[in-house]
């Protein structure tokens, strides 16, 4: 064996191990980029599906399919602070007021995200229904008729005339530990029967 075979040898080797950390990078980097989109997605399934709900919900507030049962819209928001909001509504639309509450609980222990949060929707009596879709904040603001914001605690839930719902999501699990965010606002959604006043 002569000097220029080991040169050789020595040259492939080097070749191929650059070729195979280039292989397993892009391995790296094609497993990083599936599982972030496919975070991602989920990411915005599940806002979608947590905004379709509550703007179901916030339009019906104050209406009742019999309105003689609900006269008064002014009395449509029973209690509001910055993180809940409880109001009547027949969503239903069977001509009985219900009582729906949204608000926030605890830390989620049963997901590897350190920040996502309890999210309940209650509807009357019933047990309030966890929505568990990587929720990590919730927090609302209040206007009056004029549009000045109203200051927290509400004391006086007929001031409010319109409201600003924030929330934000992030993917349950993360790739590298960095999660994926989300942020929904709706800006001064107006039930319009609150403007019946």
């Amino acid at each position: 064996m002569g000097f220029s075979t080991l040169i050789d040898i020595l040259g492939s080797t080097i070749m191929g191990g650059l070729l195979l950390i280039i292989v397993l990078r892009l391995n790296n980097t094609a497993t990083e980029k599936s599982t972030n989109y496919g975070g991602e997605l989920s990411l915005q399934q599940n806002l979608v599906t947590i905004a379709q709900i509550m703007e179901y919900d916030f339009r019906k507030m104050g209406y009742c399919k019999d309105w003689t049962k609900f006269p008064d819209p002014t009395k449509s928001i029973a209690q509001a602070s910055i993180n809940s909001i409880k109001f009547y509504a027949d969503i239903d639309d069977n001509g009985t007021m219900d009582t729906i509450s949204y608000y926030i609980g605890g830390l989620l222990t049963a997901t590897p995200n350190p920040r996502d949060i309890y999210f309940y929707r209650k509807v009357n009596s019933n047990p309030p229904a966890a929505i568990n879709l990587g929720v990590t904040q919730f927090f609302m603001k209040y206007f009056d008729a004029l549009g000045d914001t109203l200051t927290q605690p509400i004391t006086q839930p007929s001031l409010i005339n319109s409201y600003e719902i924030n929330i934000q999501v992030e993917t349950v699990y993360a790739y590298d530990e960095n999660y994926s965010t989300a942020f929904w606002k709706q800006i001064r959604l107006l039930a319009r029967n609150l403007r019946n006043r």
